[in-house]
């Protein structure tokens, strides 16, 4: 990696979790010279706006997240085990966070509704993106006989993310770990006793 990649990569990090925990709009291009270190056109010479850095910054966030994903199911071989790794995954997300400031697809999707277009599009495709792993999983698992046949993929996709993005929500909210530590057991058990054969 060459040393103009290695300060872009830097500078996407730091405005990822910068953008994270204080929000597209409530990050100034003041806040990520100072979280880089680095002079505006320091910061320019990479990105052409602070859009550009704010959707590089996102998609970087997100494969960070993709990553841990990709490197933990790897040893998980059976579909039941696949969805609760999902889970457990999302809840380690809180003691040992990818990125400071939580799921960034949870961040981005709640401030850019309105406000940034792009930005939400690319929200939205993450969460497409995440839909579909957990659909898959539940596929192969009904194809090799792991999960029931009548399950409705869609639906188990969707109770498990909402949940867990919820359960999210509470907990930094509250700031209590109660919110997710029920979610967790509760999608456990819902997996083995609603999913699982």
């Amino acid at each position: 990696m060459s040393k103009g990649e290695e300060t872009k990569e830097k500078i996407l990090q730091q405005a990822a979790e910068l953008f994270n925990q204080q929000g597209y709009a409530g990050a100034s291009i003041a806040d990520i010279m100072r979280v880089t270190g680095l002079q505006k056109g320091g910061i320019y010479n990479h990105f052409q706006s602070k859009d550009e850095l704010a959707l590089q910054a996102f998609d970087f966030a997100v494969a960070q997240f993709k990553e841990r994903y990709r490197t933990i199911l790897r040893s998980k071989h059976h579909a039941v085990d696949r969805l609760q790794a999902i889970v457990d995954i999302f809840r380690s997300n809180i003691d040992n966070p990818i990125i400071k400031g939580g799921c960034p697809i949870l961040n981005t999707a709640i401030e850019s509704d309105d406000t940034h277009p792009a930005l939400r599009e690319r929200a939205r495709q993450a969460m497409d993106s995440w839909r579909e792993m957990v659909s898959q999983i539940i596929q192969k698992g009904i194809e090799r006989g792991e999960i029931r046949s009548m399950v409705n993929i869609d639906e188990i996709a969707t109770i498990m993310i909402s949940s867990l993005e919820g359960a999210v929500m509470m907990s930094k909210l509250y700031g209590d770990l109660i919110y997710i530590e029920r979610v967790t057991q509760h999608l456990n058990e819902y997996i083995k006793n609603h999913v699982q054969i």
